[in-house]
């Protein structure tokens, strides 16, 4: 899980857990089902348009809102590889985590990536490559101990793998 590559699909600041999926769909528990609804807040085609490795930049606070654990479970069913964005909301950014969502911290990403553009994304390093443009971008890289969690496909897993040692 290293490196990942993905076509950009591009937010603003401020995107909220009730724009990343919208409170009618909390009906929904099954990652399949709430696939079909992400975003829609925002962009009511996007579940058709995206595809699975794609990759979500945006600006400040992405996450912010209620601390429902469907925002990050849809975007990653929806097939949603990595976020990138230049601040994370800490309860979104934790329950993301959690479900093995990478997501990466980078200041100013807004103005060095456009949607449609293809990114290769090193976790380890933080290092975002534009493959589009040929822009290298230092992004903040992920502990340890996240990577560890991330690898084991969440918190959950890791536990488990954790208890069994």
């Amino acid at each position: 899980m290293d490196k990942i590559k993905g076509r950009v699909w591009k937010f603003g600041d401020n995107v909220d857990t009730d724009a990343i999926m919208p409170a009618r769909y909390l009906v929904h528990t099954e990652p399949e089902e709430l696939a079909k609804y992400v975003m829609t807040g925002i962009d009511e085609e996007f579940p058709k348009k995206v595809k699975k490795g794609d990759i979500i930049v945006a600006g400040k606070n992405f996450g912010c809102g209620s601390s429902r654990e469907h925002a990050p479970i849809g975007l990653k069913a929806a097939g949603i590889s990595v976020v990138i964005a230049e601040s994370f909301a800490r309860i979104f950014y934790r329950n993301a985590i959690n479900i093995g969502l990478p997501l990466i911290e980078c200041k100013d990403i807004t103005k060095k990536v456009n949607e449609g553009d293809e990114l290769e994304v090193d976790l380890k390093t933080g290092i975002i490559k534009n493959l589009t443009t040929g822009e290298i971008i230092q992004g903040q890289k992920l502990p340890e101990f996240m990577m560890e969690i991330l690898e084991a496909g969440g918190l959950m897993p890791y536990l488990i793998n954790k208890i069994k040692q």
